[in-house]
């Protein structure tokens, strides 16, 4: 009887030895905390009696083991690297209007209220009737419900259109160069362009082999390194095309002195 209840004792200590070592290793090995619970269930057969330190011991490590990250590996495409990083924002192909564009907004059963108008610094427009409204933020289809809750009672059309004139898009400079910060375009720019148009690169510390492009397109983040040595050399015959809200950054070169 008592080298019976030794044998029990001796195989559930050893069993529980079993699984931390197979813990300790999962924890290392393991990408998720789907493969550490299908270890730990390997871990655990043979096992007769189970012991509430194995369940423990289970939850906690679940709970610590980190999901994999959802980074998808970098790209070398005409000397460009490029990284994208998957995010949770909406997927929208429409445009966002933004303080700098000139809107048109057309009433097809009043033609009167029809105008063109600018949105201001403080992302507001000025309209007949209704005074002051907020634009910036908005897609031309989403003004278009406001401004028929706006406008519905002298409207016998419930109609109307919104349709953006002319776009200046920021673009946000940053890093080694004279004037950092956001610049406004009514054009398409390079980054090289965009650049200049902070007030250029300051030579004492820029490192032009490595200029950073950080980019939301389609809900996903886009990094993007450049060398823009090879622009100002004449050796690249392609230049990189900025897009509205791309974020430029200019690194520092290391010096030894």
């Amino acid at each position: 009887m008592l080298e019976s209840v030794k044998g029990k004792l001796i195989g559930q200590n050893a069993c529980l030895a079993a699984t931390r070592v197979r813990v300790q290793f999962t924890r290392s090995a393991a990408a998720g905390g789907v493969a550490l619970v299908a270890m730990l269930a390997l871990g655990l057969v043979g096992c007769n009696t189970p012991d509430p330190h194995f369940a423990n011991l289970i939850q906690e490590q679940a709970a610590q083991t980190p999901p994999a990250p959802l980074t998808q590996p970098a790209a070398l495409t005409n000397g460009v690297q490029k990284v994208t990083t998957p995010t949770n924002a909406p997927a929208t192909n429409e445009i966002v209007l933004h303080e700098g564009d000139s809107v048109r907004i057309t009433f097809p059963g009043a033609p009167s209220l029809d105008t063109v108008a600018p949105i201001r610094t403080d992302g507001m427009i000025t309209l007949q009737s209704v005074g002051e409204f907020k634009a910036a933020g908005l897609t031309p289809s989403a003004m278009e419900v406001e401004l028929l809750k706006l406008y519905g009672p002298q409207l016998q059309t419930k109609e109307v259109s919104v349709s953006v004139v002319s776009s200046a898009f920021p673009v946000y400079v940053s890093g080694a160069v004279l004037r950092p910060g956001k610049i406004m375009s009514d054009r398409p720019l390079t980054a090289l362009e965009a650049i200049m148009e902070a007030g250029g690169f300051d030579n004492a510390k820029a490192n032009l082999k490595a200029v950073r492009i950080i980019r939301n397109d389609n809900g996903k983040t886009e990094h993007y390194t450049i060398d823009l040595r090879k622009v100002l050399k004449e050796a690249a015959t392609e230049q990189f095309s900025i897009k509205p809200h791309d974020i430029i950054f200019v690194p520092e070169r290391f010096n030894w002195f």
